[in-house]
């Protein structure tokens, strides 16, 4: 049998756009994953997760995911020297104990403050209200039917949150919408770029942040490429 020219091309570029097409979906999600590992890994240390810290499995299993995600990032150095308890205290210093300070001494005037880092992006806009913030983000998590679980009793804003949600939206890309990839460019510039880029300065302006400094870092950095990379594929621009 014989093909005209024209349609050996057209062969040839529908494999073209197919091999495309699976590249992009094994990247996108590759990189929900990595989202996902990361929410997992930014919280206070239960005994499974101190577990796949220390042995390493958590580092590895983030190296692993990188080389699939077609983003240039290194992977985060998490090893880990303290003991559970200690990770846990550092965790609790670093996003949940507040502190008091006495402003006045006459009269014991005394001001209470939040803890050193907040992981909520509402503290890092001051620009915009803390309720527009929030609802802006309560109206995207409902549009794609993601509810926050009550239980938790966090903000819509919470940064563990906003990576659960990015990770869901490049699992729905990868498998079912492509078209997912400018709504993901979107939810990066309007919300998870500005928390990450927050955390991250916060922590690197505190001493002692262990493997939650790193771990910000390395966000900011995927982030970061992330975002390039999701530009250039939709301006058609080539692969960051």
């Amino acid at each position: 049998m014989t093909v005209s020219t024209d349609d050996t091309d057209g062969l040839a570029g529908g494999a073209d756009r197919r091999r495309l097409h699976e590249e992009i979906a094994v990247a996108a999600g590759a990189r929900g994953a990595v989202y996902a590992l990361a929410a997992r890994t930014f919280t206070q240390p239960d005994a499974e997760l101190y577990r796949a810290l220390d042995d390493g499995r958590v580092a590895d299993e983030f190296a692993t995911l990188l080389e699939k995600s077609g983003l240039s990032v290194d992977p985060p150095d998490l090893t880990v020297d303290d003991e559970k308890e200690i990770l846990s205290a550092r965790y609790n210093d670093l996003f949940v104990v507040g502190f008091s300070e006495v402003v006045d001494k006459t009269d014991g005037t005394v001001d209470n403050y939040g803890p050193p880092v907040s992981l909520y992006e509402s503290d890092y806009r001051s620009e915009v209200s803390w309720n527009d913030v929030n609802l802006d983000l309560a109206r995207a998590y409902e549009y794609f039917g993601c509810q926050v679980d009550q239980d938790d009793r966090r903000n819509h804003d919470h940064f563990r949150l906003q990576l659960e949600f990015m990770g869901y939206l490049c699992r729905r890309e990868a498998a079912v919408d492509e078209t997912l990839a400018q709504a993901r460019l979107d939810f990066h510039d309007r919300h998870l770029r500005v928390v990450t880029g927050g955390v991250a300065d916060a922590l690197n302006s505190e001493p002692g942040t262990g493997i939650y400094g790193e771990l910000a870092a390395f966000l900011d950095r995927f982030t970061e490429a992330d975002v390039d990379d999701l530009d250039a594929r939709i301006h058609g621009e080539g692969a960051a």
